[in-house]
């Protein structure tokens, strides 16, 4: 469930705040692949579900650089900020794969607001995020993102 605040002044107000887990999306060969056609990413690992059987993980996986790209969309269903005028992805301080996701799997996101910080114009907000695999016992990723917001 989104929380939906309205202007930075409101923004503010949530940091260091649990904003609960995202609904669970599924990892699917097609995004694998269609991923590795935008990347130039084609190792077999992802991308040969036959070999992939054979190789470490015992199925194709997905990029990790994917998993990573999967937190936006999953973030935007934990917290929706109205009434600012640009939001912009300001970057990573810190990120980890612990895990490989499986083909088939699904993963989710769960949040935290660690920080709001103001910045020239608008806020710069700190996200603790860990994007967790269904029935796995660790995650697949877990970040520290960076993101503005401009009044």
């Amino acid at each position: 469930m989104s929380i939906t605040v309205n202007g930075l002044d409101e923004l503010k107000k949530l940091a260091a705040s649990d904003l609960g887990t995202s609904e669970w999306i599924e990892v699917t060969q097609e995004r694998v692949d269609t991923f590795a056609d935008a990347t130039g990413d084609h190792q077999w690992i992802h991308v040969d579900p036959e070999r992939a059987k054979d190789g470490p993980f015992g199925a194709p996986i997905a990029h990790g650089y994917l998993t990573l790209s999967l937190f936006i969309p999953l973030f935007t269903e934990l917290l929706d900020v109205q009434g600012v005028t640009t939001k912009v992805n300001y970057g990573l301080n810190k990120v980890r794969f612990p895990a490989p996701v499986k083909v088939g799997s699904r993963i989710r996101l769960a949040g935290t607001l660690a920080e709001v910080e103001e910045v020239p114009g608008g806020v710069q907000i700190t996200v603790d995020g860990t994007i967790e695999i269904e029935g796995g016992s660790k995650p697949a990723a877990v970040l520290r993102s960076l993101s503005r917001f401009y009044a």
